[in-house]
């Protein structure tokens, strides 16, 4: 709710589609300042307790723009924040989850995880659109601060097995904090495979530009962004309630690139798209497309890191990760500012589908990667 809300104030105050594209600038700077030190913090410290100081934070950060008018310097800070609460929680949040689940069910719990979030996006965005064309944005902002609170609370009941101490000396030092830098550059398969969602998505992502699509294009206006913003969440949802229940993919890494070209081809019709509807279900693939990414790297990392270094590696990842989302943002808006939004998305998703070739050319471990 918060990202279709901040996303639509911007707009309306600014009509820019490069104010909507530097939201990503504000999001990735915390990933990439503390992402190393939330690693190490994951696998030194209680990662419960870091859940539950960092979700604070993003609970402070929503009270800002539930206080004042939500001017784009207030939005900047109140996503600035939130931002780096999440760059800490993260890695604890993700690497918590085998210590919750037992062993033989971590598959189905990734999945299970990423369904329970994207039934949120789902929901989140439709009610966002409705409450911004009835009653406007800080009732958004006010329904997403009791929502973090309940997060708070759910993180505060959580029940975690006993986690063996993990072999690192208290103190932070420069080897501790690129130990996962290390693993992940000497695994022939964890890099491909996070390389491929990253620059995929970078240039493959129509979400920072859908505001200009719901008002110039579509002209579907609030009502209309919120169902375009929870379609991709609703493909995900969609697909993994279907891999839940359906024997895992022998060939994960040919499934990794077909997903992910998948994901850039259906980037190109919703571009050129004027039909509220075609577009909505092209975003419905580009979210069940991503879903099958998501649940393949993050077993994939799961699996084969070990669990003292797991906060570090995925500390890595969510580098990546924030990196190819905010990014792409930025790319998304900057192009859009000079060539226009149908050319920045269409040309977004024929670079993604060269990147998947050239990953597939390239990379053997990825092309024979079997579970």
């Amino acid at each position: 709710m918060l990202s279709v809300a901040v996303s639509w104030d911007l707009y309306l105050q600014t009509r820019s589609a490069a104010v909507l594209g530097n939201v990503g600038f504000v999001q990735v700077a915390p990933f990439l300042m503390f992402a190393l030190f939330a690693g190490h913090a994951a696998d030194r410290y209680d990662r419960r307790r870091i859940m539950i100081f960092t979700q604070a934070l993003v609970i402070a950060a929503t009270f800002l723009l539930v206080s004042r008018p939500p001017s784009v310097t207030l939005i900047y800070s109140a996503l600035f924040l939130t931002a780096a609460a999440r760059a800490f929680q993260g890695p604890s949040r993700l690497a918590i989850l085998p210590h919750v689940v037992a062993k033989d069910g971590l598959r189905n719990a990734i999945t299970w995880n990423s369904s329970a979030q994207e039934i949120a996006n789902v929901s989140g965005p439709a009610v966002a659109g409705l409450l911004l064309a009835s009653v406007g944005s800080k009732t958004v902002y006010i329904v997403q601060l009791v929502c973090a609170t309940l997060t708070l609370a759910c993180f505060q009941l959580l029940r975690v097995r006993r986690v063996e101490a993990s072999p690192m000396v208290p103190s932070v030092d420069r080897k501790e904090l690129l130990e996962g830098i290390r693993f992940v550059r000497a695994d022939k398969l964890i890099l491909p495979a996070i390389s491929l969602d990253l620059f995929g998505v970078l240039f493959g992502g129509a979400t920072a530009l859908l505001p200009i699509y719901a008002v110039e294009i579509l002209h579907t206006g609030a009502r209309g962004l919120g169902w375009l913003r929870a379609a991709q969440s609703l493909g995900a949802v969609s697909m993994a309630i279907l891999t839940s229940h359906v024997p895992k993919p022998r060939r994960a890494g040919q499934t990794l690139l077909w997903a992910v070209g998948g994901f850039g081809a259906a980037t190109i019709v919703f571009g050129i798209s004027r039909s509220f509807w075609l577009s909505f279900a092209m975003l419905l693939l580009t979210g069940a497309f991503d879903n099958v990414s998501v649940v393949l790297r993050q077993s994939l990392v799961q699996t084969r890191t070990p669990d003292y270094l797991k906060g570090r590696v995925l500390s890595v990842q969510n580098i990546f990760v924030s990196c190819s989302n905010q990014l792409g943002a930025v790319e998304s808006g900057w192009t859009a500012a000079w060539f226009g939004p149908v050319i920045s998305v269409a040309g977004g998703g024929l670079a993604t589908i060269a990147i998947v070739a050239a990953f597939a050319a390239g990379s053997a471990a990825l092309r024979r990667w079997s579970q």
